[in-house]
């Protein structure tokens, strides 16, 4: 099994830039690499296109964009998260291992209940003016 210090090496780690914009370059590359390799990301970021072109058309309030926009910075950045963990679970034990099972399913289900928590506000949010608009429509 790895040590901490072999799969972090504390001691080499550097900054890739010296401007604050270089900095954020991994970010980006991380986001980049997850949002072409992750089903679950690409799914996340699928729903965000749909609800934002279903805000737009619906013409939510800028309370009802606020609540929005913070689920979506929770689900994505939770999915983030599991995906990271996911990956450096199966680095540091690639055997079966039912510890890391636990670890594992403890970080996607973070994933799962913030999920749930915005499929909630989005209920609240949308299916009021769904309904008003078919209402009218009869």
């Amino acid at each position: 099994m790895a040590t901490f210090a072999k799969i972090f090496k504390m001691n080499s780690i550097k900054s890739s830039s010296n401007s604050i914009f270089g900095a954020f370059g991994p970010a980006f590359k991380g986001l980049w690499i997850s949002l072409r390799t992750e089903r679950n990301v690409q799914l996340h970021f699928l729903a965000v296109a749909f609800v934002v072109i279903l805000g737009f058309l619906l013409n939510i309030s800028s309370l009802e964009w606020l609540t929005i926009l913070l689920f979506f910075g929770l689900v994505l950045g939770l999915e983030l998260l599991n995906t990271a963990i996911e990956k450096l679970s199966d680095l540091v034990q690639p055997e079966k291992d039912d510890r890391i099972g636990i670890i594992k399913d403890t970080s996607a289900s973070a994933v799962l209940w913030a999920s749930i928590m915005a499929l909630i506000a989005g209920i609240i949010i949308f299916i009021p003016r769904i309904v008003q608009i078919f209402s009218n429509n009869q």
